[in-house]
């Protein structure tokens, strides 16, 4: 153990014989303490956030969806077909055909994204979305509209005493001579009302992929795009790679989080502008660190006149004041990082009178991650050890010869 780290030990734990330099050092703990378990608290708070907003989309997006870069639409071949069936890495895959549609129930109008699916639809994103009704039978013209949909246009399930006319508009050029010169309708049923999220309840409506290709007078193997289930999801950078050789360069092939990149980037701007935000909080916290090192050096001014006399330089003064304040930054970090984590497990598995929550039966929801620990620590550390080298640099020869 070097000498100027020994005495910085016997510094930090000791008290000074003057009681307010003994309350701003506390002060001055304390507040490294809080700045760190804020930090990571709320670095957790926003994990657990984007895991929650995440989870909405991920019911019905895919690990891996197929589009043209040019163009609606493309046509499967039986090639592409053998090729897609035969990766094994590939557990299902749906045909899909996007469009935006006019729906019209009882005098009301509303404009919707039509998504028609085939029957490899995967069953485990129907059953858990669906809150009401049941999903449609292949074959027919029945949709799935979503709450928000159904709502405006007060659709129920099942109402025959009205079908729901979903309207697209034809291609083509020069003024229409009527209005059904302008727009391909098909009457259908809603059999079921789905849930995800206040978006897409809003704006979405599933159809079979029969209905919308004849709306879009598309051939029976035209398609918008198509979207995979894997078998395995680590294995998902491999599969993206062999389905891009297999469509080639006219095709992008997208992966969950590219399909809500706006999303995603929305997520992650917020939660660094919270870091930022936090880490001034940190970084106002540690001025404290750096009087109080500057009252310890005024407090033991005699003490370094003897420890200068006995042969120790202007450097090794300087380093024991160093490393006491880098020694209070890092501790009370690792304290704060503690107490934190204690405060984020009771909030993920604690009983829910311990809670914060968003209602009666949702509590907030966070998520530790190991990273976080590892930002908290090391912002920590590096403005910890920046404040003390500030405050160490005040020590001068002629302020310890004066003494």
């Amino acid at each position: 153990m070097s000498f100027p780290f020994y005495i910085a030990k016997r510094y930090l734990f000791s008290k000074s014989s003057n009681n307010a330099i003994n309350f701003i050092t506390i002060i001055a703990a304390i507040g490294v303490v809080i700045g760190s378990a804020s930090l990571f608290i709320v670095l957790s708070g926003f994990a657990g956030l984007k895991d929650f907003s995440l989870q909405f989309t991920s019911l019905i997006d895919p690990d891996l969806k197929v589009v043209p870069i040019e163009g609606k639409s493309f046509i499967l071949t039986d090639k592409l077909k053998e090729a897609i069936s035969s990766n094994e890495e590939i557990a299902s895959f749906s045909r899909v055909v996007e469009e935006r549609a006019v729906l019209n129930f009882k005098y009301k109008n509303l404009i919707v994204n039509l998504k028609g699916v085939d029957g490899n639809y995967p069953q485990t994103t129907k059953d858990s979305i669906v809150i009401l009704g049941q999903w449609f039978e292949n074959g027919t013209d029945q949709i799935v509209a979503g709450a928000g949909v159904s709502n405006n246009l007060s659709i129920g399930v099942f109402d025959y005493d009205e079908a729901v006319k979903i309207s697209v508009p034809k291609p083509g050029k020069g003024l229409p001579s009527s209005i059904n010169s302008i727009f391909k309708s098909v009457n259908a049923a809603n059999s079921g009302i789905f849930m995800v999220n206040e978006d897409i309840d809003h704006s979405l409506v599933y159809a079979n992929l029969e209905t919308v290709q004849y709306l879009l007078n598309y051939n029976s193997n035209q398609i918008s795009a198509i979207e995979f289930q894997l078998k395995d999801i680590e294995n998902i950078d491999f599969v993206k790679q062999e389905l891009e050789g297999v469509f080639g360069g006219s095709f992008k092939v997208k992966t969950r989080a590219q399909l809500n990149d706006a999303l995603y980037k929305m997520l992650n701007t917020e939660n660094l502008a919270v870091y930022l935000i936090f880490t001034l909080v940190l970084i106002i916290a540690l001025f404290n660190v750096i009087g109080s090192i500057i009252m310890m050096i005024l407090d033991k001014k005699n003490n370094l006149h003897t420890l200068f006399n006995v042969g120790a330089t202007v450097k090794d003064i300087r380093k024991i004041f160093f490393f006491q304040g880098s020694l209070m930054s890092i501790l009370g970090g690792i304290i704060g990082v503690i107490v934190g984590y204690v405060l984020i497990l009771n909030q993920a598995h604690g009983p829910d009178s311990l809670k914060v929550m968003i209602t009666p039966t949702l509590p907030y929801p966070v998520s530790i991650d190991v990273m976080n620990i590892f930002i908290v620590f090391i912002t920590i550390s590096i403005l910890g050890v920046l404040a003390s080298k500030l405050a160490s640099s005040r020590i001068t020869k002629r302020l310890i010869v004066e003494a």
